[in-house]
């Protein structure tokens, strides 16, 4: 087996049967996997080994970035010798999640990236959303998709119906998420992402609406939704702040 780069994606040639069968090429795709991190050092000894795991299961070329951002725990130094070289770590003085995303996404060099939680990510999601490459810009993992199985509680459900449905009515968004676990294509963060001013909770928000206002395509892929720990932050102290990130991207647009 001999290996050639052509671009930023890399093609195995099996050379093995000789020259009297027709050379094989296989392409496989070139993602990083951006994972923003605050203050996880309790957590990341349990997840990232397994993050690390599933992604090496997925049939594309991956890399981990793990973006810390404002952590007072060692959250980064512990994410180095939990990674053992498989991972790469960005540090940010301060804590936004947000702009942790934008730092992750705008250090792309692969033709893919994958925007994942520490304790929301599928290798599954990935391989599936890689499978849709021909024929989509962004696949979402959509927590409102037809097939969707969101186990997290009435109230956190009734709150991701709220948000959605003031982006339609605001922002007239298309897709039914915006949030959780996403893949972009490059060209879409090369043609977008300079224009985005959110920071914060509604980052990846602004990106898949000014994505799809460009014309870019979107897929959306059902999933499995379960809260396996208390969201660090209350839902009641997110609200007015959203009302007004949303306020703002409809003035920036």
């Amino acid at each position: 087996m001999s290996s050639d780069a052509v671009g930023d994606t890399k093609v195995d040639v099996d050379d093995s049967a000789g020259d009297s069968e027709a050379t094989e090429l296989v392409i496989r795709p070139d993602v990083t996997v951006v994972v923003p991190v605050h203050n996880e050092a309790a957590y990341l000894p349990e997840a990232l080994p397994r993050l690390i795991e599933e992604m090496a299961a997925v049939d594309a070329d991956t890399r981990i970035l793990v973006v810390e951002n404002g952590s007072t725990d060692g959250s980064a130094e512990l994410a180095e010798e939990l990674g053992e070289g498989r991972v790469e770590v960005l540090r940010l003085p301060e804590a936004n999640y947000g702009a942790a995303i934008r730092a992750g996404f705008g250090s792309v060099e692969t033709d893919w990236v994958v925007s994942f939680d520490i304790d929301y990510f599928s290798g599954p999601f990935l391989s599936s959303a890689l499978e849709h490459a021909d024929r989509s810009d962004i696949v979402i993992g959509s927590k409102r998709a037809p097939g969707s199985d969101d186990r997290r509680s009435a109230v956190r459900r009734f709150a991701t119906w709220q948000l959605n449905t003031l982006l339609r009515l605001m922002l007239g968004l298309k897709v039914s998420d915006t949030h959780g676990m996403k893949a972009v294509r490059r060209t879409v963060l090369d043609a977008v992402l300079d224009d985005v001013v959110s920071t914060r909770d509604l980052f990846d928000t602004e990106l898949v609406v000014r994505a799809e206002r460009a014309g870019f395509r979107i897929s959306e892929l059902p999933v499995v939704v379960e809260e396996i720990r208390e969201s660090k932050s209350p839902i009641w102290k997110r609200v007015p702040r959203t009302v007004r990130g949303i306020w703002k991207i409809r003035t920036a647009l």
